[in-house]
């Protein structure tokens, strides 16, 4: 309601209900009649199994559905992802963002004023992790061979590093880099998600990429940051010393 400039009046307008039911729904997590679902859903241009994931968590044969309801998109490459969806995402964060990537050079393409962006968000108790490859590992090596690149990852990552040494010293941004195989590239931005896949010998900007959202009783959302949490818990921290 906030994102869209819909009052509390305005939905009970439209639903026909009165004022107070739309605040029974907010404040008592009260799940309305699939007419005024419905006709919410509309208004705020948001699928009712979003605003209500316990419509699909109601019996074991629909909670399948809500790890469905959790695909906001799907674009068939990371090009096609619009650059007011990656900043959009961050700059409306308020708990974390975590990113896992090789070099990511793209991300700093994408938001030539990343590091400063980062730093903003940080100022406002937004958590920030960065997890990239390390240079130096096979696992780097290995996906380089893989896509024909002639040895220049390694290079790449270094030098996108270099936009993210002024958050060394930022409190609440932490950089890391890993030694993992990258199935996924991952963007998370509170509970929203973008998984950047990745096909044997293409490189990940052709490959399709998924929006997905967490709501209650789904699992992809929580399965990519379990993946996440494990490859950054093994990772090393990077305090801007060369690499």
């Amino acid at each position: 309601m906030l994102r869209r400039g819909v009052s509390t009046d305005q939905l009970a307008v439209e639903c026909g209900v009165d004022a107070k039911s739309v605040e029974r729904w907010i404040s008592l997590d009260r799940v309305p009649h699939r007419k005024h679902r419905w006709i919410a859903a509309r208004l705020l241009d948001a699928d009712e199994t979003f605003l209500w994931p316990r419509v699909l968590t109601r019996s074991p044969s629909r909670r399948a559905g809500a790890s469905q309801a959790e695909l906001v998109e799907l674009y068939p490459d990371r090009a096609s992802v619009p650059r007011e969806t990656w900043l959009g995402l961050l700059t409306n964060s308020q708990q974390a963002i975590d990113v896992l990537i090789h070099s990511g050079t793209f991300f700093a393409q994408t938001q030539p004023r990343v590091a400063a962006m980062l730093t903003e968000r940080a100022s406002h108790n937004v958590r920030i992790r960065l997890c990239f490859g390390n240079p130096k590992s096979e696992a780097v090596a290995i996906r380089d061979r893989e896509e024909r690149l002639g040895g220049t990852l390694a290079a790449k990552i270094r030098a996108s590093l270099t936009y993210y040494l002024p958050l060394i010293d930022v409190e609440g941004c932490e950089i890391r880099l890993h030694d993992a195989t990258l199935y996924t590239s991952m963007f998370r931005y509170d509970d929203d998600l973008l998984a950047n896949t990745h096909a044997y010998g293409a490189p990940a900007s052709l490959n399709p990429t998924y929006h997905f959202r967490r709501t209650d009783g789904g699992t992809i959302f929580d399965h990519y940051m379990q993946s996440f949490e494990s490859t950054w818990n093994s990772a090393l921290p990077w305090i801007g010393a060369e690499v």
